[in-house]
């Protein structure tokens, strides 16, 4: 019995539009079907050999390492598959003794494989929380940081802020407390600010222009009780009065992009070089000059 069904469709090979009885018709026409068929499976075998092809490229440098007596740190890493800095550690550490070529090291095969010798019995480590003892009141905290009662709240609950209740009031964990706005402190070498109003005098701007100004351009701010201002350098220079200074320090951010680095690879050569480093909070800062120096392109006078 033959289907009433009339299906317009587009041939999935020659693109010609035909009409199909049936809703699985790719194709116009069996030799259509049959080229079709042909090229879906030789793109799968192409596929295929691509797979095993990567999985060779992948293994062959393991497979010339298991060969060798003598590894570099580089060919220990990928033995063991771990980080050269880890491997750096092996040996600082005595673990793991190394030998100088030139300007290479090597370690024997023997000594790495003699690490797995002696196992050590494996325990998640666990750390005991000392208890909070030290606890400011709510209007403790209203005082000292000139903040709304509402806010203390908001904030303690969005960044995890310990706190208990005792005889109707609310005690907040002290080191909790000053550990965020420590954090939240303004910058000691910013020393000019603008006030909100003089922002709104100065650059004709509204409220939420400014906002919007200081959040897409980063400026840094400080909050006294509800005043708040904007330092006056970073808005200079956001708004092209002033050119901005020159740097001595790399963010770290900026210094993987510079040179094309990890995160590893980097404090690798900040350690091993000891190049000046300062952090400010919770961030790093490395010296440039010191950076650029070691990380210049290789030169013949």
């Amino acid at each position: 019995m033959s289907s009433n069904l009339k299906i317009k469709r587009i041939c999935a090979w020659c693109g010609k539009e035909f009409i199909a009885q049936k809703t699985t018709t790719a194709c116009c026409s069996k030799q259509c079907a049959n080229a079709l068929y042909k090229k879906r499976k030789r793109d799968e075998a192409i596929k295929i050999n691509n797979q095993n092809i990567e999985k060779k490229i992948e293994e062959k440098p393991i497979t010339i390492i298991k060969d060798k007596p003598f590894l570099t740190i580089t060919e220990t890493a990928i033995y063991l598959g771990v980080t050269r800095p880890t491997i750096y550690g092996y040996i600082k550490r005595g673990e793991l003794k190394v030998i100088r070529l030139g300007f290479k090291y090597f370690l024997k095969k023997e000594d790495i494989e003699k690490l797995f010798n002696t196992p050590i019995e494996f325990h998640t480590p666990t750390k005991e929380k000392a208890p909070i003892t030290d606890f400011y009141t709510t209007s403790e905290v209203k005082g000292k940081y000139h903040v709304n009662e509402s806010w203390i709240f908001v904030i303690a609950k969005k960044h995890n802020i310990p706190r208990t209740f005792n005889r109707g009031k609310t005690y907040w964990s002290k080191k909790h407390i000053d550990a965020y706005f420590a954090k939240k402190a303004p910058d000691p070498d910013i020393t000019e600010w603008y006030s909100t109003q003089e922002m709104q005098e100065k650059f004709g701007m509204t409220l939420s222009a400014i906002y919007t100004f200081a959040y897409k351009n980063a400026i840094p701010k400080k909050k006294e009780g509800i005043m708040v201002y904007y330092s006056k350098k970073h808005v200079d220079i956001a708004k092209g009065i002033a050119k901005p200074e020159e740097t001595m320090y790399y963010t770290v951010a900026e210094a993987m992009e510079k040179f094309n680095l990890t995160r590893d690879q980097l404090y690798h050569y900040v350690k091993w070089h000891h190049i000046s480093k300062i952090k400010k909070g919770k961030y790093t800062f490395i010296s440039r000059t010191e950076l650029d120096k070691l990380l210049a392109p290789p030169k013949i006078e």
